[in-house]
């Protein structure tokens, strides 16, 4: 008999459920987009309800409705999860508080007892994973930020001191498991919930971002993945915690006691080229529909006529500003006359590109490492415009892989590890993960994307002090 696995990705914008088989080909699929964001007070970004367990039953019952195959083929779930949120459990595992998004402020502070419900505390796969499985077990490979975590050990931390720091008695906190570990079973009212069959067993993965860099096959350093989502970074591989650098950070990865090093990124990346088309509104729609294209393939066709550099047009992706900047706004610079809606298109594209270049050519620097391909995930890696960009601005090859879905994909090829269908993470990353279109880059266009670049790298200098002296007017 085939064996199946299901993958479950709970990104910032949706819950995606796909179906694979034992060769990593997407069978079906079941999403669910999110609720927006609720935002009360200031510092303050939630998930509404129990949105992210109730987004993921309707994904993965459209996606149990969808499977073609007997449900007996199913072996068993890989679990992936938002990364950097907290949950706040009662004692029965239920929420005692919405779980707080990565981008709320108290996720980047030690845990404040302000309920007396409160019992555990955790992230979003420590709470999802109970609520398929009713174990308070979690992943280790998510507790990258406030946590009070060897991340050498990759266990809670020993020293009374660092827990006390943090605010999290060592009582609150999950039992720890590696990716790959069985973190239980499926409960009959989890079945219920999502249709996925009872008993099936449910399979650790770690955080979002480092799964998704297994479903795309990033195994070697001189490789860097660029992960095009909400917050868009780069990221290469590597087998130590390296706690003193200055460009990246170390992530954990998807396969035991690995490393992530992870570059500066963007926040709000893929969000601000979504804001741009909805700006359009109906101009686009319209146009999309008289071409008989989708939305965003119309505005990627009209933007490709567009020459590279978007005649002038830069564009400083600050839509959200970082916590060390917090009077940073979202910069268009460099109109004359020349412009219109495609370049400011282009030019946003050109933005995510050019960003990455400086922050990941700083990463490689310090690790010492060049990189000989680009790959490029997320859904923003369906558009060839995109994928030329990255490869033209890098001046390698850049390639998308096969399935658009890698979060999903790197969750079951934890499950297949960890259930036994493949022996190993490498043997499974040959089976299961396929490289897509590659992009050749232009050497006339590279050559101008590195003198872009550098005017690029120094453009922050200038607007900063103009954002310095409106903060007081606009906020």
């Amino acid at each position: 008999m085939p064996s199946y696995f299901i993958g479950i990705d709970n990104g910032s914008q949706s819950s995606k459920v796909t179906v694979f088989d034992e060769h990593g080909r997407a069978v079906c699929e079941g999403r669910q987009s999110l609720s927006p964001y609720d935002t009360p007070r200031p510092g303050v970004v939630e998930h509404p309800d129990d949105d992210l367990w109730t987004s993921i039953g309707a994904a993965a019952r459209q996606a149990m409705a969808a499977f073609p195959g007997d449900p007996a083929e199913i072996v068993g779930v890989g679990v992936c999860t938002i990364r950097f949120c907290r949950a706040v459990l009662t004692a029965d595992g239920t929420l005692a508080q919405p779980v707080m998004s990565w981008m709320d402020e108290r996720v980047s502070r030690p845990y404040e007892h302000t309920d007396e419900r409160a019992a555990y505390v955790t992230t979003s796969s420590g709470y999802i994973g109970h609520r398929m499985t009713g174990e308070f077990k979690d992943t280790a490979a998510n507790y990258a930020g406030m946590w009070p975590l060897d991340p050498d050990t990759l266990d809670w931390t020993k020293d009374e001191e660092v827990l006390a720091a943090h605010g999290i008695p060592r009582a609150m906190l999950f039992t720890l498991v590696q990716p790959g570990d069985v973190l239980g079973t499926l409960t009959p009212e989890a079945a219920g919930h999502t249709g996925i069959p009872a008993g099936l067993p449910v399979v650790a993965t770690a955080n979002d971002k480092a799964v998704e860099a297994l479903g795309c096959g990033l195994r070697s350093t001189d490789t860097l993945l660029v992960s095009l989502g909400t917050y868009v970074a780069g990221m290469t591989t590597g087998p130590a915690n390296r706690p003193g650098a200055t460009s990246f950070w170390t992530n954990y990865a998807s396969t035991p006691h690995d490393y992530l090093y992870e570059s500066g990124g963007v926040r709000r990346g893929m969000w601000t080229v979504s804001w741009y088309r909805d700006l359009l509104g109906e101009e686009a729609v319209a146009g999309a529909r008289a071409a008989g294209l989708s939305v965003e393939d119309h505005l990627n066709r009209e933007a490709a006529k567009i020459p590279p550099g978007s005649d002038g047009l830069i564009t400083v992706l600050d839509w959200l500003a970082p916590t060390e900047a917090p009077f940073r706004k979202g910069s268009l610079l460099g109109f004359d006359g020349r412009q219109g809606r495609y370049h400011v298109y282009r030019s946003i594209l050109e933005a995510l590109a050019l960003t990455l270049h400086g922050t990941c050519g700083d990463m490689a620097a310090e690790l010492g490492v060049e990189y000989r391909e680009v790959v490029v995930s997320g859904g923003g890696s369906n558009s060839d415009l995109m994928m030329q960009i990255f490869a033209d601005v890098f001046g390698v090859p850049a390639r998308r892989p096969q399935v658009n879905n890698a979060a999903g994909l790197g969750a079951a090829l934890c499950a297949s590890v960890g259930l036994g269908v493949h022996p190993d993470f490498d043997t499974a990353v040959a089976a299961m993960v396929r490289p897509g279109r590659r992009f050749e880059p232009s050497r006339t266009h590279h050559a101008l994307y590195t003198r872009l670049g550098e005017v690029y790298r120094d453009v922050r200098t200038h607007t900063d002090a103009i954002y310095r002296r409106t903060r007081p007017l606009f906020g």
